[in-house]
């Protein structure tokens, strides 16, 4: 009767508003599968099938479907159908996430029934009597896929439920095998792998085992709770002072000596222990993977009785298999024991050989782990980071790798170990495998909290580590950056990191860290030596300028001091300062600068000093270009250096050398040869042209630029003099002619220099001129001093082209190379006369008495401070050519002498700051200066910080021969200790 009543109920309600119903339960059906947290994408595939089925009740409800019993039970179904997955849903929102994990094959078959149930619901909706095709074939498509839907766990998931099962099924389940399922299952379900929050996670798992316990059979109840038993061994459950009492007791209650093994623990076919032992039908044991090939290969019977087998069916030997675990287990414990003393054997190789035992013992198994442990070897490996082999310190790294591994008390022990800490970081700088494997210790020690504020303080540490991220290792240089990325947790790390050029996490911290960290960052900027190069990444692609600006605008006046000082130091680049003009730092800055009421004094000067930085960068050089000949534009060519070496391949020197001798009534050829002759000189090799070249064609060159007629002739020609061989003959016929004569009277002291007007001229005379200045021949040496040109090549270090004067500063060097030997010792005078007569005094770096004439001193001539500013102008050659010339003042016993002279006129900056030159060439030299220069130690104590950084920049982008001098001058610097060997 109420059966009929409620079919009644139903009857009433119009299939408009059946329709309205189920879509509404659908709907609630969808959001609580949203908040589900566990098989969230196979509830999104199911609330996907539903989306569409309200689209499809939306459809019918417009149609002409006849309201039949079919269609309204099908509807039914659905209702029901949804009830039940709501509810499966609302579980999955609320219930233990392990317990949800462990049983989620169950869910997703109660998900992928009612899947089908409401499939075969829809398939009730009587579609002949629809008029709309369009519904019919969403119905039918649905109906298709839904039936077909399957749905199933993920690849980790059903790793889990694997490992469950094994565990269940196998005896020998130890330790090991439940923590890395425990932690397997943590990892699945989002629960940290801190032994606290997996406890509480082991916990609420059992109390969920324990409430689930009446609505499931006895034999599912009972299977939870072997799951729960199984969790229950992992470490989670057990304090170390619990585990490590227990495995004493285990190990004393054992013997010294490993047993041998039984005969039945070894395969008969491979005679080795057996690892997965199987039993066949003849009752015998082997090995499964030897009864497996033995088979494969067409045997029927049995490999040790010969008896031909009824079945080839393998049966595990679990019984065995258990005991042969247990044997290996002994064993394992009691080698563990008996490898400790011999760590500490005078013996090397003995060391080596345990080294090597023990670590193959850990990487087995991580229960052995725990045991060498229990057995206090952590103080000995770290004891043995100091051993002088080296193969013992990578042994020892690898080990303690090994150990720290998923252990942060490990990690701790290890960090309470006097000087551990830096053992490792002093492995950091030897060769690559050893550095390697510290560093992978390091990165490792550093996911610990406790462990990681302590690295950073250790002396080079993060100096070193960032100097591996330009490793070409691979692995290395992701290693440092990840443990860069961890220390950076502390504002001092990040600091260091700087000072060692490596500039990320400062510039994220000044961006986007508090503001008392954005100060301190922006001070350290303030404050760091840095070279062009960084200047520029740091402006151009480092982003630092941006949050530096914003700092300009804060209301805070110490934190736009901190700005200002920052821009200051980034501004002297011209590039930086242009940058800065762009992205609108002149208002800010001017602001400050006419705020009175809250900029002080300093602060203003400071602004003014940014500006005029500003204004410097806009000023760009006019360029000046060089006229070139018609003739000679072949051979100025894109292709003008293939042209010219076909050219003297070819017989051209020759005939060009016979047309330049040719006599005054061809003059037109002559020319013109002597211009292509020069061309040909430009590049090319000593050899095309000594056979060729003669006195007769050097008399030639000369009388043409003693008398010229072409002032474009007369400069060719004195290039080609500036460019013939260094050879002696050649220079003793340049000699014999009067060369001499004419290339400083025409072209340097200016007889015919203004006449000519060719700069290009005087500087192929000056390059001529070094030819004749070489400190290997003192009577050449003389004959130039005594013309006066020393006092001229002084001037032209002033106004001459950039070539002119690095060829000037040339042979200035060569004569000062000479100017010890050729100056004249003081005379000594007598006691009484003394009191009399003024003492001589003699030149400041030579001690004798010098002249420009006798000696050649570039002291005298005043030629020091033209060649101290040419190393800030910024042309190559020449400021190579002048750090010649002034490094022969420190050469040997003068270095003192020197040092001092170089002091007083302000050359050691200029030199430190060519360290960051992109000459590489320049920087060598510029290194070897400052090694010379800083073994005097008032040297070192006045300059050591502004050559600090450059040479930090040097050790990470110099060559590998830079480095090691890079390293040395920081061990003078004290900045590297014994730790420069790394480079």
């Amino acid at each position: 009767m109420e059966k009929d009543m409620t079919t009644t109920t139903k009857s009433m309600v119009s299939l408009p508003e059946l329709f309205s119903q189920s879509t509404v339960a659908i709907l609630d059906c969808i959001q609580a599968a949203k908040a589900v947290v566990t098989q969230t994408e196979n509830f999104e595939k199911f609330s996907n099938f539903m989306e569409k089925i309200t689209l499809i009740l939306k459809d019918l409800s417009k149609s002409s479907v006849d309201d039949s019993e079919s269609l309204r039970n099908g509807l039914d179904i659905v209702n029901l159908e949804i009830k039940v997955v709501n509810q499966l849903a609302l579980e999955c929102g609320s219930r233990n996430k392990s317990y949800l994990l462990i049983n989620c094959r169950k869910i997703l078959k109660q998900l992928e029934n009612s899947t089908k149930e409401i499939s075969r619901a829809l398939n009730r909706i009587p579609l002949a009597r629809l008029d709309d095709l369009r519904i019919i074939n969403k119905i039918t498509r649905l109906c298709k896929d839904m039936a077909e839907a399957e749905y199933s766990p993920s690849v980790m998931e059903i790793t889990v439920l694997e490992m469950i099962e094994s565990g269940l099924q196998e005896r020998n389940v130890d330790r090991c095998y439940a923590n890395d399922l425990f932690v397997l299952i943590a990892e699945r379900v989002g629960v940290p792998d801190e032994n606290l929050a997996m406890k509480k996670e082991l916990e609420e798992l059992k109390a969920e085992v324990q409430e689930s316990k009446l609505g499931i059979s006895m034999a599912e109840s009972r299977r939870m709770e072997q799951i729960v038993e199984l969790l229950e061994m992992a470490d989670v459950m057990t304090s170390y002072e619990e585990k490590a009492k227990r495995y004493e007791n285990e190990r004393d209650s054992l013997g010294t000596q490993p047993l041998q093994a039984l005969q039945s623990f070894c395969c008969p076919i491979t005679m080795d222990v057996m690892v997965d032992p199987v039993e066949i039908s003849s009752g015998r044991t082997f090995e499964r993977s030897a009864i497996e090939r033995w088979f494969a290969d067409g045997h029927k019977d049995c490999p040790s009785t010969s008896i031909q087998l009824d079945s080839l069916v393998l049966q595990p030997n679990r019984t065995l298999r258990q005991t042969i675990e247990e044997w290996k287990y002994r064993n394992k414990m009691i080698t563990i024991v008996s490898i400790k003393p011999k760590l500490q054997s005078n013996d090397e190789h003995e060391v080596l050989q345990s080294l090597c035992e023990l670590q193959d013992l850990c990487r087995e198994r991580e229960l052995h782990c725990e045991w060498v442990t229990f057995e206090g070897y952590i103080p000995i490996l770290t004891g043995l980071l100091s051993a002088k082999n080296r193969e013992v310190r990578t042994q020892a790294l690898a080990i303690l790798c090994i150990l720290v591994k998923d252990s942060h008390d490990n990690k701790e022990r290890i960090a309470k170990e006097d000087d551990a800490l830096k053992s490792i970081v002093r492995s950091l700088a030897r060769q690559i495998k050893e550095s390697k494997l510290a560093l992978e210790l390091l990165l490792q020690l550093s996911r610990s909290s406790v462990v990681r504020d302590v690295i950073g303080t250790i002396q080079g540490c993060i100096f070193l580590v960032v100097n591996m991220l330009n490793s070409d290792d691979a692995q290395a240089s992701r290693d440092s950056r990840e443990l860069l990325d961890n220390l950076s947790f502390l504002d001092n790390n990040v600091i260091e990191m700087a000072k060692a050029n490596f500039f990320k996490p400062l510039l994220h911290l000044l961006s986007s860290g508090p503001d008392e960290v954005r100060f301190l960052m922006a001070k350290t900027l303030s404050e760091i030596d840095l070279t062009d190069h960084h200047k520029l990444s740091l402006v151009k692609d480092g982003g630092a300028l941006g949050p530096l600006l914003q700092l300009l605008s804060h209301e805070d006046l110490g934190m736009k001091t901190v700005a200002v000082k920052a821009l200051q130091n980034l501004s002297s680049l011209p590039q930086n300062g242009l940058q800065m003009i762009k992205e609108g730092a002149v208002g800010p800055l001017f602001e400050i600068l006419y705020c009175h009421s809250l900029s002080s004094p300093s602060l203003r000067e400071q602004v003014a000093v940014v500006i005029m930085h500003l204004a410097k960068s806009t000023n760009s050089p006019a360029a000046d270009d060089e006229k070139i000949s018609l003739l000679e534009s072949v051979c100025w060519s894109s292709l003008g250096s293939e042209i010219r070496a076909k050219l003297r391949q070819l017989p051209a020197v020759q005939v060009l050398v016979q047309l330049c001798e040719v006599n005054n009534q061809m003059v037109r050829v002559r020319a013109s040869a002597v211009k292509l002759f020069y061309c040909l000189t430009i590049d090319g090799d000593d050899i095309s042209f000594q056979d060729h070249v003669g006195q007769r064609c050097i008399d030639t060159l000369l009388k043409i630029i003693k008398s010229p007629t072409d002032e474009e002739e007369a400069a060719a020609a004195m290039g080609i003099i500036s460019n013939l061989p260094k050879d002696l003959q050649i220079t003793q016929w340049l000699l014999d002619s009067g060369a001499l004569d004419i290339i400083i009277f025409a072209f340097i002291t200016g007889r015919n220099r203004n006449a000519l007007n060719k700069e290009h001229g005087i500087e192929d005379a000056v390059r001529a001129l070094c030819r004749f200045t070489v400190s290997t021949n003192k009577e050449w040496q003389k004959k130039v001093a005594e013309t006066g040109v020393i006092l001229e090549l002084t001037k032209l270090l002033v106004s001459g082209t950039p070539l002119t004067k690095q060829y000037a500063a040339v042979s200035l060097k060569q004569f000062s190379e000479s100017s010890t030997a050729m100056s004249q010792p003081l005379k000594k005078t007598r006691a009484f006369i003394c009191c009399f007569a003024a003492s001589e005094t003699g030149c400041q770096v030579h001690r004798g008495i010098c002249t420009v004439e006798s000696s050649f001193c570039i002291l005298e001539a005043d030629a020091v401070e033209p060649l101290v500013r040419m190393l800030e102008e910024g042309h190559f050659g020449a400021a190579e050519a002048s750090l010649d010339a002034l490094l022969t003042l420190i050469d040997n016993e003068r270095l003192q002498n020197g040092c001092k002279v170089l002091d007083q006129v302000n050359a050691i900056p200029p030199i430190i700051k060519l360290l960051s030159s992109t000459s590489t060439k320049l920087q060598e030299k510029a290194l070897g200066a400052l090694e010379r220069i800083f073994r005097l130690p008032e040297m070192k104590q006045r300059y050591a910080t502004l050559a600090q950084m450059p040479i930090v920049d040097i050790t990470q982008r110099g060559s590998s021969g830079m480095k090691s001098m890079a390293a040395k001058v920081l061990a003078q610097l004290n900045v590297l200790g014994e730790q420069s060997s790394y480079f």
